[in-house]
């Protein structure tokens, strides 16, 4: 098997750009989240929270009519837009010009909500982070893998990389069929796991932080967030998808001795993510 980059703290920091002392919120990048259903809602949530403490200026959720009132009181500084159907979404339209897209986090897999995924990625030029029921879309429906934008971010956990690429029998099948995966449809793979791999044409990287705290319900939910977040200041697909799960499993080692394993949640890796900054810009 192919021997992988490493993402240690050294390889974050080569890809981590300072802010600017004049910079203002429009200059910090627009995020939108594209996400939640009926049940779901926290998964979108979760996605723009993170995006906002990844130090995005603005972010947008776009979500079904159940989830208004639950993303306005659980972020406040998240702004919302509603589809007409009440419990899923049905259209993925919307005026606003985001500098990224992150797209799945609780979406669900209504026959309406393919259609305007579908017709959603007919009409999107910009990379895109693809993330949970959007990838079980894609995995329906292989012929539009072909629409995504070049360097889009795919962030699958093993059995939704199972979908995509079919089963494999060893560690080495599996990185090789995510290469030709990736080659071929010109994207970026985040392998969730334990450790967490990424794939980009014939670069493969493992990260080296993070620990067993993070296998918790709604962990790449949080993770959508912060890439999108990056990728909306203006930072390579490449270098988001690097520095977003180094901070993501950063946070992890920083929260543990007080957290323990059991305690630590999604929103946790979430509170943490100002330390894993600090973290990172020390000067040793």
């Amino acid at each position: 098997m192919k021997a992988p980059n490493y993402i240690d703290i050294s390889e974050a920091r080569k890809r981590h750009h300072a802010i600017p002392f004049d910079t203002h919120k429009r200059i910090q990048g627009h995020a939108l989240l594209i996400g939640g259903s009926y049940g779901k809602i926290g998964a979108i949530t979760l996605a723009s929270r993170a995006a906002l403490q990844t130090g995005c200026g603005l972010v947008t959720a776009l979500v079904p009519k159940c989830g208004y009132e639950i993303l306005q009181i659980a972020n406040p500084e998240v702004m919302v837009l509603t589809d007409t159907n009440e419990k899923y979404l049905s259209e993925i339209a919307f005026s606003l010009v985001s500098n990224a897209i992150g797209i799945g986090p609780g979406l669900g897999q209504e026959l309406a909500t393919q259609k305007a995924f579908h017709e959603f990625l007919i009409n999107t030029s910009k990379p895109l982070v693809v993330d949970a029921d959007a990838l079980n879309i894609l995995a329906q429906n292989p012929t539009w893998l072909t629409l995504l934008p070049p360097e889009s971010v795919l962030t699958p956990h093993p059995k939704e990389l199972e979908r995509l690429i079919g089963k494999w029998q060893s560690q080495e099948e599996k990185v090789a069929k995510t290469i030709d995966f990736a080659k071929h449809y010109q994207v970026i793979v985040v392998l969730k796991g334990a450790p967490t791999q990424i794939v980009f044409g014939n670069d493969f990287y493992e990260n080296t932080s993070g620990n067993q705290a993070l296998a918790t319900a709604g962990s790449g939910d949080v993770l959508t967030g912060i890439i999108t977040s990056l990728l909306a200041q203006s930072y390579a697909p490449i270098d988001a998808s690097i520095l977003g799960v180094y901070l993501h499993g950063l946070t992890a080692n920083i929260a543990l001795p007080k957290t323990g394993y059991q305690s630590f949640i999604a929103s946790t890796i979430i509170k943490y993510l100002g330390k894993a900054f600090l973290a990172l810009e020390k000067v040793e």
